[in-house]
């Protein structure tokens, strides 16, 4: 089999979700990993007045991109903007346009999703499914695709004890849920999405469920391979240790932990912490791509399936990210920080109940009070609904 780089060289690249998490990293990766491959396309909306193209310029100047660029100072001159919109009909991509990748198009990674637990059911559908399905359409007109990688989540199965590396039938027909959805109204929408969703926790996992199991049922001849990360974090070695750009999954946590904000999280000690660091999963799909492509003529026409966790093989457990976390914080403290950091992890419904009165009401009820008192607006910043929200955040992939 030819190397990695080998198989990417003279090749052209499509990415949606370049601007996201992962997709950044993908491309930085992507570019300066394997310095043959001809170009690389990402679809982008225009936001905030910007243009695609200025979007894609200001994100390639932030510091993940400085090893590449120091590397191959003419890098940015393989990166070719397309103005698209995945929730628009045909991706909202003009006709010169989707001729032109149609024509040059050999690799495909679909990363764009919403990571947002709480999304409303239709757009979570939009953004996860048919943008999904808008995507293989296009491909099927790609003349010289050789691969799809559609990136999805280990917790898209979560309902299960056990998840093999196979694409398992969604409870609903999401064709029929497509259809429903057209014509129900947004609150009609969210009285049914409980039973829907049935035991999957939210519609993050359930519409990336549904997306897998259409790309199944709509690659027809396309070769496709699904990566499923678990809770994707900064990163571990590439381009540089602990790189990353938000708060969102694990780092919600830590920042918030770090800062005094959160003093406890319901969840168990020995449960295992599957974080998987962003360049490993990037690492994963890259070689998931070469894998596949460049096996398409000689292995059986199947959907792969690459789940990227740790599993139980070294588990890091809840109980122990807790200890390094705090540990950290404490000789390392951050600037402004609330109070100092202290986390108590419980299963116990009501013991979390308690802590939650005690060291996130109280200080936000004092902490308004004084405000008042002062003068000053209130901020009511440790909501009992608002310290769940790292918890939430903490099970995102992202891509995720």
């Amino acid at each position: 089999m030819v190397t990695i780089p080998e198989y990417y060289a003279g090749k052209s690249v499509l990415i949606t979700g370049a601007t996201g998490f992962m997709g950044k990293v993908l491309l930085e990766k992507l570019l300066r990993s394997c310095p043959g491959v001809k170009a690389a396309y990402v679809l982008v909306r225009p936001k905030a007045g910007q243009l695609p193209s200025a979007r894609v310029a200001d994100m390639i100047n932030c510091k993940l991109f400085d090893r590449l660029r120091e590397e191959q100072p003419d890098f940015a001159e393989k990166i070719v903007a397309v103005s698209s919109d995945l929730t628009k009909p045909e991706l909202d991509l003009s006709k010169e346009d989707q001729d032109m990748l149609a024509d040059r198009i050999h690799i495909v990674f679909h990363c764009a999703a919403t990571i947002r637990f709480n999304e409303p059911l239709k757009d979570a559908v939009q953004l996860n499914v048919l943008a999904t399905q808008k995507m293989v359409r296009l491909a099927h007109r790609m003349k010289g695709l050789e691969v799809f990688i559609h990136v999805s989540t280990a917790y898209a199965n979560c309902d299960r004890q056990l998840i093999e590396e196979v694409v398992y039938p969604p409870p609903v027909d999401y064709r029929k849920l497509i259809d429903t959805l057209e014509w129900m109204d947004d609150k009609l929408v969210s009285l049914m999405t409980p039973k829907l969703i049935g035991e999957r926790p939210n519609t993050y996992t359930y519409t990336k469920a549904l997306a897998e199991y259409l790309v199944q049922q709509e690659c027809g001849n396309l070769n496709v391979a699904i990566v499923r990360p678990s809770i994707v974090g900064a990163s571990w070695k590439e381009p540089f240790p602990g790189w990353i750009d938000n708060f969102n999954g694990p780092s919600g946590i830590f920042i918030a932990a770090g800062k005094g904000i959160l003093r406890t999280m319901r969840a168990s000690n020995n449960a295992i912490a599957d974080l998987v660091p962003v360049d490993v999963v990037i690492n994963t799909t890259l070689a998931a791509a070469w894998y596949s492509g460049s096996q398409r003529h000689t292995r059986p026409k199947s959907v792969l399936v690459y789940n990227c966790t740790t599993g139980a093989i070294n588990p890091f457990r809840w109980g122990e990210v807790e200890y390094h976390v705090i540990s950290t914080f404490k000789r390392n403290p951050l600037e402004q920080a609330f109070r100092r950091p202290n986390v108590n992890l419980t299963s116990n419904h009501l013991i979390n109940q308690y802590w939650i009165a005690v060291s996130h009401k109280a200080p936000a009820f004092l902490y308004d009070l004084c405000l008042r008192i002062t003068g000053r607006e209130p901020r009511e910043l440790y909501k009992h609904d608002l310290q769940d929200q790292p918890v939430r955040a903490g099970l995102q992939t992202a891509q995720c």
